[in-house]
């Protein structure tokens, strides 16, 4: 087993698929991130299958609701397995607090966190004008970013740009990254997006990463490069 920052994202048509990639590829990377697209579907005993192969497991629902349900919710994903459990950060602090509370409940106090999400990588510059005139990602995400050290929660998900701001105002959290993409790649619908030795150099803690290795011709083999990359930027 390789020493890695990776969380697949198993953004796939099935949950068959999902589970067998990550137990062919379980040796190379840091852990699972399982989305909406499954979520919508077979997503708890895919959670769970996922759970049992050992690696953590990072169910991004992206909650944001009224606390009591998102505490519900929380409470269903910690029993299924799950490490974490992504929310919107401007959902406020109470809602974060609640998610916390439901998943430690869910998983009978068990290592597990919340993750708060705070400006989608999908998103440029003038989206989050329009959505808040006056502001930009990183002043956005440092707002946000606060919000989350505040309520507690464990970590924090940002894009790369916006990774140091989140060192300067939430230093002890935990720092998640999408929109990774090696260099010679298309960015698909990530706008803010990174190579994966961009992201270390900046102080990302996990990387996540779906079509760079699961659409590949040889998962193996695209894993490792970026395991070789990400390595590489670590030592420089």
């Amino acid at each position: 087993m390789v020493t890695s920052r990776i969380l697949l994202a198993l953004d796939l048509p099935s949950a068959d698929e999902a589970v067998t990639i990550a137990q062919r590829l379980k040796d190379h990377v840091a852990g699972f991130k399982i989305g909406l697209g499954l979520l919508m579907g077979p997503g708890p005993a895919t959670t769970a299958a996922l759970a049992r192969i050992g690696l953590p497991v990072f169910v991004d629902a992206k909650l944001h609701d009224i606390p009591s349900q998102v505490e519900a919710a929380a409470r269903r994903v910690g029993q299924y397995g799950a490490r974490w459990l992504t929310v919107h950060a401007s959902g406020g602090r109470t809602m974060m607090e609640a998610a916390n509370e439901g998943m430690r409940s869910g998983a009978g106090g068990g290592d597990v966190g919340i993750l708060a999400v705070t400006v989608l990588t999908s998103l440029e510059p003038g989206d989050v004008e329009k959505i808040a005139p006056g502001t930009t990602p990183g002043k956005l995400v440092s707002r946000l970013a606060r919000a989350a050290a505040d309520a507690g929660v464990e970590g924090v998900v940002c894009g790369v740009p916006e990774l140091g701001v989140v060192a300067d105002v939430a230093p002890d959290m935990v720092r998640v990254t999408p929109g990774i993409r090696p260099a010679a790649m298309d960015r698909a619908d990530q706008r803010r997006s990174a190579t994966p030795a961009e992201a270390v150099a900046r102080g990302a803690d996990y990387l996540v990463v779906g079509r760079p290795i699961t659409a590949a011709a040889n998962p193996v083999e695209a894993v490792a490069r970026i395991n070789e990359e990400i390595a590489g930027a670590s030592r420089g």
